[in-house]
């Protein structure tokens, strides 16, 4: 018996200083395995979230995190940071700074981190706040353990588990861990476990180690759809003494229509009878919620505003109808408002705004997206529209919340849809131009350019700009020209029809170069893909186009008068699964070329594998714009 004791002690004598080492270990930056440094700017030595469930209404945060910064660049994810309001306690932060021999040289406590208030500088009110480390390092590497518990009376935000979170980090050891002692009912769902080291060491108990850090790579879909993530959220859950229920999108969105959104969309008697007068006589609801849109971009402006709920509940209709200003959710539930005064329905959306394309989760439901916009169904259709806009035209998402699944929020619950997808076919910039050539080289032109759809996105607001930034504008779209002059620049923008329009007159000296009595210039000489995609040895990631376009050019070229054509190409074509490329050379009567150009961009998710044909595309069409045409002096 005394032997099995001494034995067992030897045992746990000899896990204690194992476990004492690896500690000791992980603030020492010389210790780091040399292969987590490899594409890191910082390794994750040590990480432990641990959520406690002490109810429905309150969670309780604690977290220690050990990480090694190598270089200015990995500063940012030490993650020393809390958020908090009148909701949630810091009940401890603190953080110990180490050098690269693990030897402790500063320590900073509560008192010395930043605390100020999360807000925009758009912001009007929010009453978020954030305490963080504001640490400036002598030199590199250094170790930073940072720990921190929070305590949080709103459970309608769950704090998810994503060891990886950003690029150029690697991962040691990360752990996480719930400690469910309320028993309290939980929805859960893994992303992307398989291929990582993580293991499972109990219910809702995981550790991940030894992960390398992600170099990005361009095109790459964004980092959550491919790194581990486990997603939880509370069936019975607290918003600020709001409760609520979370079984599918359908309660949660039946929760947020009769919790956040009734009572909430009163407006006074006056402004009814306004917009009935408004849209007297209009008999297609569409075009009545055509007027609404209009009336409510001439009235309001955005601002953010960020409070009651969590952020989550909107302002008053009748507030915005007396201030007229209001953040996304405020101005949507206003609109929605008017809309419903004229007998338009409408339903509340929330979506994941930005360039990216990022979904709703349709299976799994919690508190998701960082946007309002509103839907207005009509028939099979659902039209979107951007409330925060002062410019957008009616029923305009490309570029910000097109093609991604969103939450409609209804009256008999949510439900979760997909906004509009711009193909190729809607998405099309059209250039025409009439360029006349003298026998220096030198060009005039009358260039008109036409766009619809996400291109329409991407040019339009320029008329807003003054005439100096105008210029700027064209110099920098056409910086390949040299000796450019912009001379005139007419725009119309067609919100009805959502159409672009922009025409220019500029001239370029010696835009063809000479070579003895020949004039040598490029024809494609107002959309050129100048840009080729970066070339990796071995791919690891795969990619994404986000969205699809078309462009259209058709350039007429006089030639100087006693010059003719001694050699051109005369027509290239590409076919691929990312898209189609061509042009031609065309002689025309007069001494006269026509140069037409086709481009067509096809969204989709690739294959690592496909890029080096996609990288041949484009390079293919890099060299093709870049095409020449030789001119010599007629006998």
């Amino acid at each position: 018996m005394l032997k099995l004791k001494s034995t067992v002690s030897l045992f746990l004598l000899f896990i204690s200083l194992i476990n004492y080492s690896q500690t000791e270990d992980a603030y020492t930056a010389l210790l780091v395995p040399l292969e987590l440094k490899t594409k890191a700017n910082a390794v994750v030595r040590y990480e432990k979230k641990t959520v406690e469930i002490l109810s429905s209404d309150e969670i309780k945060v604690t977290k220690k995190r050990i990480t090694t910064v190598f270089n200015e660049y990995g500063n940012r994810h030490i993650n020393a940071v809390e958020f908090y309001d009148d909701n949630s306690t810091i009940e401890e932060i603190e953080a110990h700074i180490y050098n690269d021999f693990g030897e402790e040289i500063k320590k900073i406590k509560e008192r010395d981190f930043v605390d100020a208030s999360a807000v925009s500088d758009f912001s009007i009110y929010d009453d978020n706040r954030i305490k963080y480390l504001n640490y400036i390092p002598l030199k590199y590497p250094y170790t930073v353990e940072y720990t921190s518990e929070v305590v949080y009376e709103n459970t309608a935000f769950f704090p998810n588990w994503q060891p990886i979170d950003d690029y150029y980090v690697s991962v040691q050891h990360a752990e996480y861990e719930i400690l469910n002692t309320a028993e309290v009912e939980l929805k859960l769902k893994k992303e992307n476990f398989d291929n990582y080291n993580i293991q499972e060491i109990s219910e809702n108990h995981f550790i991940a180690e030894n992960i390398h850090g992600v170099k990005y790579e361009a095109y790459t879909p964004e980092l959550k759809t491919f790194v581990p993530r486990y997603k939880v959220a509370l069936k019975a859950f607290k918003m600020i003494d709001v409760q609520g229920v979370n079984n599918n999108w359908s309660d949660f969105g039946k929760w947020m229509y009769d919790k956040l959104l009734t009572g909430t969309d009163e407006i006074p008697e006056s402004t009814k009878n306004h917009v009935r007068q408004l849209t007297a006589g209009v008999d297609d609801k569409i075009e009545r919620a055509k007027l609404i849109y209009k009336y409510m971009q001439d009235k309001t402006r955005y601002i953010s505003i960020q409070v009651g709920i969590g952020g989550w509940k909107p302002m008053l209709a009748n507030d915005v109808d007396k201030l007229g200003y209001a953040d996304c959710k405020g101005l949507t539930n206003y609109t929605k408002a008017l809309l419903e005064a004229v007998d338009v329905p409408s339903y509340y959306t929330v979506v994941y705004g930005g360039r990216g394309l990022r979904d709703i989760d349709s299976e799994f439901s919690s508190i998701e997206g960082n946007h309002v916009i509103l839907c207005v169904p009509n028939a099979d259709e659902n039209i979107f529209l951007e409330c925060t806009s002062q410019t957008n035209p009616f029923g305009f998402t490309a570029g910000f919340t097109d093609d991604r699944d969103v939450l409609l929020v209804k009256p008999e619950g949510g439900e979760i849809v997909h906004t509009k997808i711009y193909e190729a076919d809607d998405s099309v910039q059209k250039t025409l131009a009439y360029i006349a050539m003298d026998n220096s080289g030198s060009i005039i032109a009358d260039v008109d350019i036409t766009t619809t759809g996400y291109q329409y996105s991407i040019h339009e607001g320029i008329e807003n700009d003054t005439e100096r930034d105008q210029q700027l504008h064209y110099k920098d779209y056409w910086d390949y020209i040299n000796n450019i002059t912009i001379d005139n620049i007419s725009i119309e923008n067609d919100k009805d029809n959502i159409v672009y329009k922009e025409k220019v007159k500029l001239s370029s000296t010696n835009y063809a170069s000479k070579s003895g009595t020949r004039l040598i210039f490029q024809p494609n000489m107002f959309n050129k893909v100048t840009n080729i995609p970066p070339r990796y040895t071995e791919r690891k990631l795969e990619f994404t186009i986000n969205r699809s376009f078309k462009d259209e050019d058709e350039f007429i070229i006089q030639l100087p008068e006693g010059f003719e054509v001694e050699a051109m190409t005369e027509t290239k074509e590409l076919k691929t699964k990312f898209g189609i490329y061509r042009f031609q050379m065309e002689k025309l009567e007069g001494n006269k070329l026509k140069y037409v150009r086709t481009y067509i961009l096809n969204k989709g998710n690739y294959e690592k594998e496909d890029y080096k044909a996609f990288r041949s595309f484009r390079k293919q069409i890099v060299k093709h714009d870049k095409s020449k045409i030789v001119l010599t002096k007629s006998l």
